[in-house]
């Protein structure tokens, strides 16, 4: 029997070694409207099953080779959760109860109306989509979790960019991520990847510009022996290492045009060749690249093909570099020092206000790389000093820069104030407001203000204060 999947859209898998009954059932089912494969045994079928396939499984119990308790057994061995229908003769009852107890659906007596099947399939039917359906809320929670814990922030491109992995992620896409130095593209490229159904394949990262043009091929795609001078034995390439998972590739800019021109063919053909052989070798396989320039311009500069470039714009997702997330920067910068502070076993520091100020002020050119490496210093308990910035033990109160006039950077500050405190634990909205040092009353105005919340939930004394 062929290993293929089976057909998502098909609602019945019919498994009885009977032609007349298998014929007529077939088609009891398809004039009601499902979409019926009927099978003559059930040798492989259980490997052919995706865990979340949506349908229903009807077997008869007496078959030779794989019977239909052998067949539950499989099944559920899969998906504990699919249901399974059994067809049995009269003296069949006992071992069908049996089956009921080990988890069958349901049980059909021969001879049996046909509504009681077509009846029975449906109520399967609708069991299976709201379970299935109860499974994706549930990923769809872990994904935002993770997202938040991966990705952290609240300011509005934040938001819009959690929005969009969480939609990508599930999908068989090729996916091009933009986004200057620093500002974390491999982080977006791994959540997409442990959030797909890829998750248990490799992810394999490669940065195409630390590759020394004369090995780039062969570290992509792979060598047979003798394919040129020093490939003395074969070379799996990442492509293929990748096989079954996702290959990030950084910094695809930097790829020679030669290259380009082999990565269009891998992309368009889901195959790769290694050099010096002649077979094709099938990939199963989702492509992840990044970069920091402009490839439009790239491309009408002649640097990078035009066709790769549409190829892979198909679904791009751009960082949003720190410097557009202001009020992120402190809640990122303690979430960093926290974590800092944790892994090196010594106790979390808090930012002083001329501290938080500093950190507002400056432009991050070096994105989110630059503010980790910064909060691991002041973990550590050194000198909290940025480029062009003095060091925090001189450092001063200043206002952040920004576009607006004083109240709107007043604003400004209060908000990534509040933003900060607010990432880190606190019991009830009473110690949230005497970490801040103003009112319980003042504190819920400033949060619907900002359009802030408190994630542990108010309580009645609070509304009361």
């Amino acid at each position: 029997m062929t290993t293929e999947l089976i057909d998502s859209r098909t609602q019945v898998i019919l498994v009885d070694d009977d032609p007349h009954l298998r014929q007529a059932l077939s088609q009891t089912l398809d004039l009601a409207g499902l979409k019926v494969m009927a099978l003559s045994d059930a040798q492989g079928l259980a490997e052919r099953i995706e865990p979340d396939w949506p349908g229903v499984v009807v077997s008869d119990i007496r078959m030779p080779g794989i019977d239909g308790l052998q067949l539950l057994e499989q099944l559920h061995a899969r998906d504990q959760e699919l249901p399974v229908l059994l067809i049995t003769g009269h003296g069949d009852v006992p071992l069908a109860v049996q089956a009921m107890r080990a988890g069958a659906y349901d049980f059909l007596e021969k001879p049996f109306a046909s509504d009681a099947l077509i009846d029975s399939v449906r109520r399967a039917s609708a069991l299976r989509r709201l379970v299935l359906d109860n499974r994706s809320l549930r990923l769809a929670l872990s994904d935002r979790q993770q997202l938040s814990t991966r990705l952290v922030g609240q300011s509005a491109p934040m938001l819009r960019l959690r929005e969009q992995i969480g939609a990508l992620a599930g999908t068989r896409a090729d996916v091009l991520i933009l986004g200057e130095t620093g500002a974390g593209k491999e982080v977006v490229a791994r959540a997409l990847h442990d959030l797909s159904s890829r998750r248990d394949g490799p992810f394999v990262a490669i940065n195409a510009g630390a590759l020394a043009e004369s090995v780039v091929e062969s570290e992509l795609f792979g060598h047979e022996p003798g394919a040129f001078t020093g490939a003395q034995k074969r070379r799996i390439g990442k492509f293929e290492f990748a096989n079954g998972g996702t290959l990030f590739l950084d910094e695809i800019e930097s790829m020679s045009l030669d290259v380009q021109v082999k990565l269009l063919r891998l992309l368009q053909e889901r195959v790769v060749e290694r050099l010096g052989g002649n077979q094709l070798i099938p990939l199963d396989i989702r492509i992840i690249a990044a970069t920091k320039e402009d490839l439009r311009q790239a491309a009408d500069q002649g640097r990078f093909r035009a066709d790769l470039y549409y190829r892979l714009n198909v679904a791009p997702l751009r960082i949003p570099p720190l410097r557009e997330r202001g009020e992120d920067v402190l809640v990122l910068f303690q979430h960093f020092a926290d974590s800092a502070s944790e892994r090196h076993g010594l106790p979390g520091h808090s930012l002083q206000p001329a501290q938080r100020a500093m950190l507002l002020r400056h432009p991050w050119p070096g994105n989110v790389r630059e503010l980790q490496n910064a909060a691991e210093r002041f973990a550590l308990g050194l000198e909290l000093a940025l480029d062009g910035e003095p060091g925090s033990a001189v450092g001063s109160a200043e206002l952040p820069a920004g576009s607006g006039n004083l109240s709107d950077q007043v604003e400004q500050f209060e908000r990534s104030l509040i933003a900060a405190e607010l990432s880190r634990s606190h019991s009830s909205m009473r110690s949230l407001a005497e970490a801040l040092g103003i009112p319980r009353k003042t504190l819920h105005d400033k949060l619907r203000k900002h359009g802030l919340s408190f994630a542990a939930g108010d309580d009645l004394e609070d509304h009361r204060a």
